[in-house]
């Protein structure tokens, strides 16, 4: 419910919020427009709650939650899922870890059985945990191979010089190598309980017999250790002491320049105005770095930002890849020269109109589908609070002239990046 005590509704659904006194949290909502249903499982851990020698374990366990529990053994998970005429996957991300089903409404309490083997009694056998390490590993030594990636990571590690947000979300070859499967055990042991657990259910089912269903699967398993006792140290996120300068090398022509600033957490008033600033600059054919420094200027083949929050802080982005003959000072000297019209000139009603509209038509495409709608309230809901999903369209379009200038002249000031 609402503070006034009013249902929350998006996209035609209807949510509630139930707790289980396992401290399962669980997220009903009720949208019959389609005969089927999504449940998505979430855990609050990911890449910022593992160790310096846990890097990359977070990811690594959401492969082997695929590899065999007690009831379902390797396979079993995406055969069944099949044979139900469903689909399911998961992803790992620096705050939470998820996985989901989307299966019709008449079959879908079949993944509750499922979440609740493999929440309990992973098998982690030792042959398998050596045979997916070896796939993880594969998987990171191709986006080595990227030099996109690579810049990244080696930017970010400089945004976040001690805070875990500084490691790629795979982790590095030789902490992977060097984990022991018992590490991983330890690790699922400490993270992977209904205490530390959101199940968010989207879709045609009643509200009563669904949250029994849950109750029913999930409703006995003990509620694991607190989250502040299994957690790692983590540091503050750095405050910038004047702008610092990377130059790396690659084997190709490709001239590639990022720029990044550390920013806000997720949810923040800032945060919201973040995403409108990018808008502006990035969004569309007539955005204003597109526009000007693609389409008019010709100095850059690509160029595109991305507001990206965390819980402990984010980063604000953005990647300009040079046209060819064009030196990268002439195009950074372009970008720095709209990052400061932004700071410093009020934004006309005209061109934020049509970003305000732009951004409600994507939230709105963002929850068509119920696993789509799903993953917006999870997400939200581990990250900061799922009713700022609720209310998404109305912050964004509430965002003003003012907040737009303050954000960017404050945040993206040039001596933060």
């Amino acid at each position: 419910a609402r503070p006034d005590g009013s249902p929350a509704v998006k996209a035609g659904a209807t949510i509630q919020e139930h707790r289980l006194d396992n401290g399962l949290r669980v997220l009903l909502a009720e949208r019959h427009s389609d005969p089927v249903v999504a449940m998505m499982t979430w855990y609050r851990v990911g890449a910022r709650n593992e160790r310096e020698h846990e890097a990359g374990v977070s990811h690594f366990l959401e492969h082997m939650m695929f590899k065999g529990s007690a009831r379902f053994p390797k396979g079993a998970v995406d055969r069944i899922t099949t044979q139900l005429g469903g689909v399911n996957n998961a992803f790992t991300s620096y705050d939470h870890t998820a996985y989901w089903f989307e299966l019709a409404s008449d079959r879908w309490q079949r993944a509750l059985e499922i979440e609740a083997d493999r929440m309990t009694r992973l098998t982690l056998d030792p042959a398998e945990y050596a045979a997916e390490r070896e796939v993880v590993l594969e998987e990171l030594a191709m986006g080595l191979d990227d030099p996109w990636r690579s810049l990244a990571d080696r930017v970010q590690a400089a945004v976040f010089t001690r805070h875990p947000y500084r490691r790629p979300i795979i982790g590095y070859a030789d902490a992977l190598r060097a984990l022991p499967v018992e590490g991983m055990r330890d690790y699922y042991r400490r993270f992977y309980h209904p205490g530390n657990a959101t199940v968010v259910l989207c879709g045609d089912f009643e509200p009563a017999e669904a949250l029994g269903a849950v109750q029913s699967h999930l409703g006995g398993i003990p509620r694991g250790v607190d989250l502040a006792e299994a957690d790692c140290f983590r540091p503050e996120p750095d405050v910038p002491s004047g702008e610092l300068r990377l130059s790396l090398s690659w084997d190709d022509q490709g001239r590639r320049l990022v720029m990044a600033w550390p920013t806000v957490p997720v949810g923040s008033d800032d945060d919201w105005t973040l995403d409108v600033v990018s808008a502006l600059l990035s969004t569309g054919r007539t955005s204003r770095l597109h526009r000007r420094l693609v389409v008019e200027k010709g100095l850059a083949t690509s160029i595109s930002t991305h507001n990206d929050t965390r819980v402990d802080g984010g980063v604000f982005w953005l990647f300009a890849e040079c046209a060819q003959g064009v030196a990268p000072e002439r195009l950074e000297a372009a970008i720095d020269a709209e990052l400061e019209r932004i700071a410093g000139e009020k934004v006309q009603a005209r061109e934020l109109g049509r970003v305000r509209s732009m951004l409600a038509a994507s939230e709105a495409q963002e929850s068509e589908t119920v696993t789509d709608l799903a993953e917006e309230l999870g997400e939200f809901a581990v990250d900061a609070d799922w009713r700022m999903a609720v209310d998404a369209v109305e912050r964004l379009v509430s965002v003003s002239p003012e907040a737009i200038r303050a954000a960017a002249a404050g945040l993206l000031a040039r001596e933060r990046r």
